[in-house]
């Protein structure tokens, strides 16, 4: 599959978006664990996203796509499709700017996300949980509207504001051999990836991702886009396939795409709260997951995990029942 050429971001420009957003994101702790440690064999130091306003590393793309909108591009506000993270973080981060958010969310949603969008002052519309519904249905209120589009991922200003979760961690612990990150549509990676390559090219850089919902590993291994086809795992952030934007930057820049079991999520996922005393969501536990899955990769190194979420329906945990 020919790729189309696109404009990939480099360190400089993650450099650019972390002076830009910085006052208007949290600053999110590194948390380590000895007994975690001692589980997975390496030293671990979780970057937590969990803590970031909206409860997900995405207000950071989203601040930084619409804090470079010009006057004319956010008069009629922004628009955008998703399943609940980018569309909080969008709804907050218009909402600052004072501008309307249109999101489309998959009826499927989980409560909790579908619950925070709309406290954002998010402007909801369902559809059926499919790519062409969301992208049908986004089209039709954009015409309406006038909307500017941002993309969950496929936007350089998001992917450069996701970058900025690396900034921070490597100035906290600037001492890393391995950073790695959940991988779904691509736009935390792939900014993680342009950060620490530029910087610290000497640090490998892996994503982790659902057996389930492997697309990314696929597409990097067969060097095309495959597209994520009802994927089936609790890790419901990591539902979309790569784009050309994220797919670009990946096979540049990533080690490689390790893949885990949905049993490892949920015992990643069940270890960090037990022994961490905080929430992550499925999609964070994933990296985890992917260390426990392959020790001998890690072990004795010191690994930077980027988490990348804490958005959980506590009413339908994964180990009740």
């Amino acid at each position: 599959m020919a790729m189309q050429d696109v404009t990939t971001p480099s360190h400089l420009d993650i450099e650019n978006a972390f002076n830009l957003i910085a006052k208007h994101i949290n600053s999110t702790p590194v948390l380590t664990s000895r007994s975690v440690n001692t589980i997975l064999g390496c030293n671990a130091y979780l970057k937590c996203e969990n803590f970031q306003r909206v409860g997900a590393f995405k207000f950071r793309g989203a601040t930084h796509a619409i804090l470079r909108l010009g006057s004319d591009e956010a008069h009629n506000g922004v628009i955008t499709h998703s399943s609940g993270n980018h569309a909080a973080a969008l709804a907050l981060a218009a909402r600052q700017r004072g501008i309307p958010a249109y999101i489309v969310m998959p009826e499927n949603a989980p409560e909790i996300k579908r619950k925070a969008v709309a406290g954002y002052g998010g402007i909801i519309t369902f559809c059926p949980p499919t790519q062409a519904d969301r992208e049908q249905t986004m089209l039709r209120i954009k015409s309406q509207t006038g909307a500017t589009f941002i993309h969950p991922y496929d936007n350089f200003n998001v992917v450069c504001g996701q970058g900025t979760a690396a900034l921070e961690l490597m100035q906290q612990e600037p001492e890393l051999d391995i950073v790695i990150a959940p991988v779904g549509g691509g736009g935390l990676l792939s900014g993680t990836a342009t950060f620490i390559k530029g910087r610290f090219p000497h640090v490998k850089v892996y994503g982790a991702e659902p057996k389930n919902a492997d697309d990314a590993y696929r597409s990097l291994r067969d060097h095309t886009i495959y597209p994520s086809v009802k994927p089936q795992t609790i890790a419901d952030g990591l539902l979309t396939s790569l784009s050309p934007l994220t797919y670009t930057i990946l096979s540049q820049h990533c080690d490689g795409i390790l893949t885990v079991s949905e049993q490892s999520i949920i015992e990643a996922m069940r270890m960090v709260w037990e022994r961490m005393k905080i929430i992550i969501e499925p999609s964070s536990a994933v990296p985890v997951a992917a260390i426990m899955e392959n020790a001998q990769l890690f072990r004795y190194k010191r690994v930077g995990v980027i988490i990348s979420g804490g958005n959980v329906d506590l009413s339908h945990l994964p180990w009740q029942g």
